[in-house]
């Protein structure tokens, strides 16, 4: 008689942080509200999609290598101008998406966790949910795994379930430093 063969499938449970990832978590809020107030901004919005009053919910698109600034590009200059928008974003429901998934809670943002390789399609689900319920999608187009700089089919199929515009967003770091990543993720540096 053979031994049972393990699962290979069913639903994949995200991992949680544990208390050192919420420490963590803590710690990268406290650093990015810091470092935030330290740098210099410009805007400019081609579009003019907030400075008009547009109010319908819209999905951000944003490269992998600049998730750094992401969630205080949002604070500062979406919910600045219409402070009742509210975001959810997709996180990786790997370990380190723990972390990151606590990171956003503490920018009061929704993390919806997945990605095209772990709980895909449960979170396009919960992401289409998101935006039914008035939220604003934030995704990174060429994540988790790359390559850099290529557009993967996952937001495409968002905008498609959803109705929703694509508004890509990205900024520019005068000072930075580049991680030897797949995505030579930047950081910032202060008075950048």
């Amino acid at each position: 008689m053979s031994k049972p063969r393990p699962l290979t499938s069913g639903p994949v449970i995200p991992h949680q942080a544990k208390w050192h990832g919420r420490l963590a978590a803590r710690l990268i809020w406290f650093l990015a509200s810091a470092l935030a107030a330290t740098l210099r901004w410009r805007w400019r919005d081609e579009t003019n999609l907030f400075e008009n009053g547009g109010k319908e919910p819209v999905i951000f698109c944003l490269w992998h290598n600049r998730l750094a600034l992401s969630l205080i590009l949002f604070r500062r200059y979406v919910q600045s101008r219409q402070p009742q928008r509210k975001l959810a974003a997709l996180v990786s429901a790997s370990r380190d998406g723990g972390m990151l998934a606590r990171v956003l809670e503490l920018f009061d943002v929704e993390p919806v966790r997945g990605s095209s390789s772990r709980r895909g399609s449960q979170a396009l689900r919960e992401l289409v949910s998101a935006g039914g319920r008035g939220r604003d999608l934030a995704i990174t187009p060429d994540g988790p795994r790359g390559p850099c700089y290529v557009v993967q089919e996952g937001i495409v199929s968002l905008a498609q379930l959803t109705g929703m515009a694509i508004v890509p967003a990205s900024f520019h770091l005068s000072w930075k430093w580049r991680l030897k990543s797949w995505d030579r993720f930047q950081v910032p540096l202060p008075f950048a």
